[in-house]
């Protein structure tokens, strides 16, 4: 790459699952990137801190501790080509009852508050805003396009499709150059710990129990990170403002397919079902057809491989957290 298409890069919730590898893939590819991350206490942050060792040792780097509520933004955006916004308060379990305020505050308002910002840049090319499958709910129709109507069914997906359309209206509005991707399930190393490929390599490994909710029947349309990673740049290169797109890896399984590859990976693994958990969707699906046509959009991970790549980071995990 030519030194006159480097970027400047700004990635929200840079040291979670996404962000990190998004920064590690734009530093690789010679950009710069400031991160911010208010290391939100949803899972520990030493786990966060892994994550983007690598990025910290690169001097095109830049790590501000803070959140998008309280900080500077039109500061920050200074110079600014593209955004990356993966911040947000993840866990669609967690998000009813008391929490559901941290839910809007680091969902909406911070999004709203980035919004704002990036209206006043004189620099920005494309601001990326990670959405979610979680917005459709338990969608009548599989595969799932983006033209079916939201309906939501945990107060995660609703605050996710709030900030979503207040993205899209700060495209038609007032002209800022968004896209956003409408991520399913995104696994692989670094996924965070309470999502369930996490918590099955971890339990496998360990030769703990597994618990599965419900009948283990469910399924979700699987994507590799490194695909959702790619999508995410070549978003930002897309000349079509305002788009909504899903990202889905193509390999929907259910849960007991899951860990029939995990069982693959690992050998011998010990089950207990558990009830059904209230506000998860039964099944997801992804059509992404818009996504190859404005992305070229075409994941090259499929499930066999991706899982053993995430079991054999889990094994370096184990191996790092234990006393030496």
């Amino acid at each position: 790459m030519s030194s006159h298409n480097h970027k400047r890069c700004l990635v929200t919730g840079v040291a979670g699952f996404v962000g990190s590898s998004l920064a590690d893939k734009l530093l690789a590819e010679g950009h710069t990137v400031v991160g911010i991350d208010s290391f939100l206490d949803y899972y520990p942050r030493s786990t966060k801190d892994q994550n983007i060792a690598g990025a910290r040792k690169n001097s095109r780097f830049e790590m501000v501790e803070g959140s998008l509520l309280t900080l500077d933004l039109s500061k920050l955006l200074s110079g600014v080509e593209w955004i990356f916004h993966q911040a947000g308060q993840a866990g669609v379990r967690a998000s009813w009852g008391g929490y559901f305020e941290t839910y809007v505050l680091n969902n909406i308002l911070a999004t709203q508050k980035l919004l704002e910002a990036a209206k006043g840049s004189n620099t920005l090319e494309k601001l990326v805003y990670a959405s979610s499958s979680s917005i459709y709910g338990d969608a009548e129709k599989f595969p799932t396009s983006e033209d079916l109507v939201p309906r939501p069914v945990s107060p995660y997906g609703v605050t996710k499709l709030a900030a979503e359309h207040l993205v899209t209206l700060y495209a038609s509005q007032f002209s800022v150059p968004t896209i956003s991707l409408r991520y399913f399930t995104v696994y692989g190393p670094r996924q965070r710990p309470d999502m369930a490929f996490n918590r099955f390599a971890r339990a496998a490994l360990k030769g703990e129990e597994l618990i599965i909710y419900g009948d283990g029947k469910q399924s979700r349309d699987f994507t590799f990170i490194d695909d959702i990673v790619a999508a995410n740049i070549s978003a930002a290169q897309c000349r079509e403002h305002g788009a909504v797109l899903n990202l889905g890896g193509g390999t929907q399984a259910t849960v007991l397919d899951v860990l029939d590859i995990i069982r693959s990976n690992v050998g011998q693994i010990k089950l207990r079902h558990e009830d059904r958990q209230v506000g998860d969707a039964r099944h997801t699906s992804a059509d992404t057809s818009r996504a190859q046509n404005l992305l070229g959009f075409a994941p090259k991970v499929g499930l066999a491989e991706g899982i053993g790549r995430e079991v054999e980071w889990m094994r370096s995990v184990l191996q790092n957290e234990r006393p030496h």
